[in-house]
C-alpha cells in the first residue's frame, strides 16, 4: 500500500536553561518572530523562518540537536521505509516515533500536521 511523507518541521532542541535565550538568538539569526506554542510550552516557534516548514526551538532534557519531523499519512509504514533505510528506532512519545539516522542524527516521524492541501501537495509518494 502507497504513504505519503513529507519534512514538515526543523527542530532545534537545547537544554531547557539555554531555551529562552537560544530561542531570541535563533530569531533574531534567521529574521523570525519568536512566539510560543501554548499546547506544548516547550516549543518556541520561529515563524517565518525557514519558508515552507514549520521552525521551533524545543527545550529538551538532553544535547543541544537540530532535528527533522517527517509528517505522514502513515506512521508505521513511513517509520518502516526509514528503518528499512538504515534508521534505527530509539523512542515513541505519543503518535510520534523517534529513530536515530545512520551518523546519529535523531529524526521524527508524526501523523499529518499540516493543512490537507499543503501535505496532498507537497508530499512525496512511497510505494
Amino acid at each position: 500500500a502507497m504513504h505519503r511523507s513529507r519534512v514538515y518541521a526543523v527542530i532545534i532542541d537545547v537544554p531547557e536553561s539555554t531555551a529562552a535565550r537560544a530561542a531570541e538568538f535563533w530569531a533574531a539569526a534567521l529574521g523570525a518572530t519568536a512566539a510560543p506554542f501554548p499546547p506544548a510550552p516547550h516549543f518556541t516557534t520561529l515563524h517565518g523562518a525557514l519558508p515552507g516548514l514549520i521552525t521551533a526551538v524545543q527545550a529538551v532534557d538532553d544535547a543541544p540537536r537540530t532535528h527533522l519531523d517527517f509528517e505522514t499519512d502513515n506512521v508505521a509504514a513511513e517509520t518502516a521505509r526509514l528503518t528499512a533505510l538504515g534508521a534505527q528506532e530509539i523512542a515513541h512519545w505519543q503518535e510520534c516515533r523517534v529513530l536515530r539516522a545512520p551518523g546519529g542524527h535523531v529524526l521524527c516521524v508524526l501523523p499529518v500536521e499540516s493543512d490537507a492541501e499543503t501535505f496532498r501537495t507537497q508530499a512525496t509518494v512511497w510505494p
